[in-house]
């Protein structure tokens, strides 16, 4: 029968205006396990979501831009994970990550930290190559979407500083991905 795909696309989407509102009567929009289903394929109802007011939980595995993670010493100094190998700038499909290495002011030989770390979010693709291949857990991909301006250039190369989060951050943001990496740390630990 000729239309009939077209038929059984609309009864889909009626069934989901239906559901929606009938979902939000006996549920309520507060329910918190709701909210955070809302949006995703499996939940019941429409997808659209009421943004800035109603905003979608990320996943654990959600990425945005890379950070780069620090801990911050008993002085109340940051120490970044980051030992300025090169590798997440070497992986970066677009190119986007520029780093140069510190060097101590009296030998002038290479000291394992980085003197600028730099990442162009305009050239970021989000791919997550960066935190995947690094070696030391230094660099990981954020849940921060809301980075959007209406500047250009400039304001989108992000330097050390502003990439910098603590490993406090992270361990909130991905809590399983963190238990597991610290498990593994300590493994190797006790090994040695």
């Amino acid at each position: 029968m000729n239309g009939f795909g077209i038929v059984k696309g609309l009864f889909v989407t009626i069934k989901h205006f239906f559901t929606t509102y009938w979902v939000d009567l006996f549920h309520g929009k507060k329910n918190k396990t709701r909210a955070a289903r809302r949006g995703m394929v499996d939940s019941a109802g429409l997808f659209t979501v009421q943004y800035p007011e109603e905003i979608i939980i990320p996943s654990e595995e959600f990425r945005v831009i890379p950070f780069l993670i620090y801990e911050v010493g008993e002085n109340g100094v940051r120490k970044y994970r980051c030992t300025s190998c090169g590798i997440c700038a070497k992986v970066c499909p677009t190119q986007c990550i520029y780093i140069t290495r510190k060097k101590d002011e009296v030998t002038g030989k290479p000291i394992l930290s980085p003197e600028e770390f730099y990442i162009d979010t305009d050239k970021c693709m989000n791919c997550g190559s960066c935190a995947e291949f690094c070696p030391f857990d230094a660099i990981k991909m954020d849940h921060d979407f809301e980075i959007a301006t209406y500047e250009r250039g400039e304001t989108h190369i992000y330097s050390k500083e502003k990439l910098g989060k603590p490993l406090e951050y992270y361990a909130k943001i991905r809590p399983v991905n963190y238990a597991s990496e610290e498990a593994v740390r300590h493994e190797k630990a006790s090994v040695h």
